[in-house]
């Protein structure tokens, strides 16, 4: 069974068991978090949307936060003597799918 569900604005199909990292979350390592936002739920008996996905819920424990690699900006404009360099790291929030309920 899957699902998708929305945090931090993305939407992630999910799996029982599957690790994955998501926008940071306020939330302790080793504490247990609900998803609610459910967009989709799929099966061997098929998928369900819209109505039929009202009240389902995905559980998840926090195995760690962490800072992705650095991403670097670079500006550049010829010939103007222009040049400028950025850098930015995300911090992100690495989840394990522990259950679908719906």
């Amino acid at each position: 069974m899957y699902a998708v569900v929305v945090t931090g604005g993305k939407q992630y199909r999910v799996m029982q068991g599957e690790t994955l990292r998501v926008e940071l979350l306020d939330a302790e390592v080793g504490s247990e978090i609900k998803l609610d936002t459910v967009l989709m739920l799929g099966g061997s008996d098929g998928v369900k949307i819209g109505d039929a996905v009202k009240g389902a819920t995905v559980s998840a424990k926090v195995v760690g936060h962490g800072r992705a690699d650095k991403v670097r900006i670079v500006k550049f404009r010829r010939r103007k003597h222009h040049r400028k360099q950025m850098g930015h790291r995300q911090h992100y929030t690495e989840i394990e799918i522990t259950g679908i309920a719906g």
